[in-house]
């Protein structure tokens, strides 16, 4: 396919992926190239778009052998390097919605969501689009796979059901559980390190926290165009935002198919029999059975069946792809929300947008300069809310007179989104149903 980078035969699309097929090898963070990753992401993606938009070919790299591992990544960066040399720098200018006069109000976080939230209300912002990660779900208190402490830093493969290699393999490198490769070799590790996950997404053990609604609001308010979300828990299907305005850029544990055929299961069946025919390796579920069984395709009637979350080492669905084509130049407001903007090709979203929409980043600490969004420009087009994205997007309610209808909404948040709102109330943050409200129906 055009603009692809080909690594072993297999499209990468990301850094990710070629780190996955030998370009950096297992246990990245002990290479020497290592530290060459985050700037090597940011050069890639940045080829790849210039490849898409000229049309011009690839060549693919042959890193079969790792004696040209180096040669190949340094043929990339200087490639790479090349594409940025000749690539135009650009004036950002800001719709006129957005003016001078806007800026003239004050330094600050506050005074800076006031300005974006007059933009929200106003008839220049008609399509907002939102890139999601896992800060707008921290509230809800999933389960992190990734920290220390988390389900990978904790994987004990010796009670996973896989041969004494892949248990190895899991050993050296815990995320080959979410590998296409090892997958389809054995479902087992997968569903069984998910097993928990999978059951409590089904149950709505965890909830939609305030950053959910507030998106969701904003759909009501019809001014929300996309939800591209990097999160796989299903979280965002809790709301009222139709499912064909939200992309699950990771795939989503919501929903089930079979990784062979595509062909998709009910949910409720898929859990039935997740429940009955997978062993719980953290022995927490007296019910489940002591040995796992496979849970067969009811089409290609093999073993293969899981919720839609991409596996390493598979292509992301076209429906993201597809969607930025759609959504991306027409879109006046770009929110990132609790992201770092480091997984390719979702940051993508982050600069295929035009260079007069306005960019509102909501996060503990600043991210993305390296894909080009600049701070610290009063009245600039880039906005920066520091702090967690619950208490960025409730203040932003309360600058837009949505405080009540989200108040409505208290009994589906969660604990810790509970306490904000209650905090907030204290605090006489219920008020300003007036000011820009009155601009937004």
């Amino acid at each position: 396919m055009r603009g692809e980078v080909r690594l072993r035969g297999r499209v990468v699309r990301s850094v990710r992926g070629a780190h996955k097929f030998g370009m950096w090898g297992r246990g990245a963070s002990t290479s020497p190239l290592y530290p060459l990753r985050a700037s090597v992401s940011f050069l890639f993606i940045k080829c790849r778009e210039t490849v898409e938009s000229t049309g011009t070919n690839v060549r693919p790299l042959n890193v079969a052998d790792s004696s040209n591992v180096p040669g190949a990544m340094l043929r990339l960066v200087t490639r790479a390097a090349a594409v940025l040399r000749r690539q135009q720098t650009f004036t950002f200018t800001m719709a006129a919605a957005v003016s001078t006069a806007d800026a003239a109000g004050g330094g600050g976080c506050s005074s800076e969501l006031s300005r974006v939230a007059r933009f929200i209300a106003s008839d220049d912002c008609q399509n907002i689009c939102i890139l999601s990660g896992a800060g707008v779900s921290v509230a809800a208190g999933i389960p992190d796979f990734r920290s220390p402490g988390g389900m990978y830093d904790t994987l004990k493969p010796e009670l996973i059901t896989a041969t004494p290699r892949q248990r190895s393999l899991m050993a050296t490198d815990p995320t080959y559980v979410v590998e296409y490769d090892m997958f389809m070799e054995n479902a087992f590790p997968y569903l069984e390190v998910r097993r928990p996950f999978i059951l409590g997404t089904a149950k709505q053990q965890w909830k939609s926290t305030i950053s959910h609604h507030f998106f969701d609001l904003l759909h009501e308010q019809g001014k929300l165009a996309r939800l591209y979300t990097q999160n796989i828990d299903g979280l965002d299907f809790q709301t009222h935002i139709p499912r064909d305005k939200i992309v699950p850029v990771h795939g989503s544990i919501g929903a089930v198919a079979c990784e062979a055929c595509n062909h998709p299961m009910d949910t409720g069946a898929f859990c039935e029999l997740v429940q009955s025919n997978i062993k719980d390796i953290y022995r927490k579920d007296a019910e489940a059975p002591s040995e796992s069984s496979p849970i067969l395709c009811e089409k290609c009637g093999k073993p293969t069946v899981k919720p839609t979350t991409v596996l390493f080492g598979a292509g992301l669905p076209e429906v993201f792809f597809d969607s930025m084509v759609e959504d991306l130049p027409t879109c006046d407001l770009l929110i990132v929300a609790g992201t770092s903007l480091v997984v390719s090709p979702a940051n993508m979203v982050a600069y295929k947008v035009p260079s007069t929409t306005m960019r509102l980043v909501a996060n503990r600490e600043p991210v993305g300069q390296e894909l080009g969004i600049t701070y610290g420009t009063e009245g600039g087009r880039d906005v920066f809310a520091e702090g967690d994205c619950d208490e960025c997007f409730a203040q932003l309610a309360q600058e837009l007179g949505l405080m009540g209808k989200l108040m409505e909404r208290y009994d589906l948040l969660p604990e810790a989104s509970q306490l904000l709102l209650d905090r907030l109330d204290g605090n006489g943050g219920g008020g300003n149903e007036g000011g820009v409200a009155a601009d937004v129906d």
